[in-house]
């Protein structure tokens, strides 16, 4: 009986290629919470913030990125829930 490693596939699942910050990439060092069209790129159909990983943003600009989407939420720019 041959024994098969059981992570094997998802070793081969995991080397993607990382994705590149888009704040990084652009020189974009302060996200501004006033741009609503902007901040939706990075909300999910159900008005929810998008995880890092499928983003593809940096630490550094997540925290950022969701502070400026809670700031425009509670200045009424972007909704909390869909429409």
């Amino acid at each position: 009986m041959i024994k098969r490693n059981p992570r094997a596939h998802q070793q081969n699942s995991q080397e993607k290629i990382a994705k590149e910050c888009y704040f990084c990439q652009n020189g974009i060092n302060d996200i501004d919470y006033k741009d609503g069209q902007f901040l939706r790129r990075w909300l999910s159909s159900y008005s929810k913030i998008v995880p890092r990983r499928r983003s593809g943003v940096c630490t550094k600009h997540q925290r950022k990125l969701a502070q400026a989407i809670k700031r425009a939420r509670y200045m009424s720019l972007i909704p909390y829930c869909p429409r």
